[in-house]
């Protein structure tokens, strides 16, 4: 009964993305996309999208150490190598809509709110943005490459302007959250406490696991030609 229930749970978020992404490209392309291509984008970027939600939603249960484990920056990169720039941006939407409607960004919400939206959205829409924009200019050399890289940068985005947020809306609170914790200044929370462990998980799972699901992907295109 349960993985029945849950089956149609999975079906209906499927759904729903696949509604939302269709409204959502109608919007930005029209008809400028073929059927085909538009398709075969809409049903991945579906897939991809509730991937997004799930691991992002997971993520706050499982913890390595004093950190939160998070996978949900490895769709987002196999959503820039598999359907694009704009399809990635979406994703990285997503996660950053996850992320607000969660809980994860509780404590800065009741700080700033506006920083807040404007941070955990740009940093969710840039990461998958940029990944999608750099492996779209080195593909053309080296898919693997192009893959390697867009896994680098997207964590690297996601990160940055996190850290451009902080400076910009929250500086006062996170200074006075380190001396809380005890730390010897601001910079070292924030390498230390807030981001470091977080973006060092990231980048290494990303770069090991993106190239190795998206070679999967393309593997599985040969097989049904």
């Amino acid at each position: 009964m349960f993985t029945y229930s849950l089956d149609k749970v999975l079906m209906r978020v499927y759904n729903i993305c696949i509604d939302i992404q269709k409204c959502v490209y109608l919007l930005l392309f029209g008809g400028v996309m073929n059927k085909k291509l538009n398709t075969k984008q809409i049903t991945m970027g579906a897939i991809l999208t509730a991937l997004v939600i799930i691991l992002q939603l997971l993520g706050q249960f499982v913890r390595f150490g004093p950190f939160q484990v998070s996978l949900v920056l490895v769709p987002i990169v196999i959503g820039a190598a598999s359907c694009g720039v704009a399809v990635a941006g979406w994703l990285g939407f997503v996660f950053g809509l996850v992320v607000l409607l969660n809980g994860d960004a509780a404590a800065f919400l009741a700080v700033n709110a506006f920083g807040t939206v404007l941070t955990v959205l740009l940093k969710g829409i840039a990461c998958g943005v940029l990944a999608g924009i750099v492996y779209k200019l080195v593909s053309k050399k080296s898919k693997y490459l192009a893959v390697v890289l867009a896994a680098i940068v997207c964590p690297l985005t996601n990160t940055g302007v996190f850290l451009i947020g902080c400076l910009v809306f929250f500086m006062d609170t996170v200074a006075m959250w380190g001396e809380g914790l005890g730390y010897a200044n601001t910079a070292e929370y924030v390498f230390l406490g807030l981001v470091g462990g977080n973006f060092l998980f990231e980048l290494v799972t990303n770069i090991v696991l993106s190239p190795v699901v998206v070679k999967l992907l393309d593997f599985g295109k040969k097989i049904r030609r």
